[in-house]
């Protein structure tokens, strides 16, 4: 079965409703053959990495750079995961109430020093989530889910 992780740092309601919807998305009932499994950023593993089919990001955009739990992710796995984790499809989404540019360009520079494919356009929110932005959560969720397929 292929496994889908959801990597995340969700520390408010806002990032929470964007963490639900897109692991909605990607549990849709059509999706049943894929594993969904879920790990907050600062427990997920290499092993976890490595396990994975595909990957979800989800990260707050602190001070203009994403939070310091998902760096410590990718500070962790990124050597044990970096030959093996070639072509890794992976999306991700980020909330900020500010600028969130700097976060969005620290994850694409890391994912592409991986080596990782970009497999959804990433979903990045100011202010509070509205009905469309959770929609593209979810579509981000299912997207990332139904390329395993």
């Amino acid at each position: 079965m292929p496994r889908l992780l959801i990597v995340h740092h969700t520390p408010s309601p806002a990032l929470q409703a964007m963490f639900e919807a897109v692991v909605s998305g990607a549990s849709d009932p059509e999706l049943a053959e894929v594993e969904v499994v879920r790990e907050p950023a600062l427990s997920a593993t290499a092993a976890d990495v490595l396990a994975a089919d595909a990957i979800v990001l989800g990260t707050p955009a602190n001070i203009g750079y994403m939070s310091g739990a998902l760096k410590h992710f990718f500070d962790t796995v990124y050597y044990p995961c970096l030959d093996a984790g070639k072509g890794t499809p992976f999306g991700f989404y980020v909330h900020g109430n500010q600028g969130t540019e700097g976060a969005v360009t620290s994850i694409r520079t890391i994912t592409k020093g991986m080596g990782w494919t970009q497999a959804a356009e990433p979903v990045v929110v100011l202010g509070q989530p509205e009905k469309p932005d959770l929609d593209r959560c979810w579509e981000l969720g299912a997207t990332v889910a139904a390329g395993l397929l």
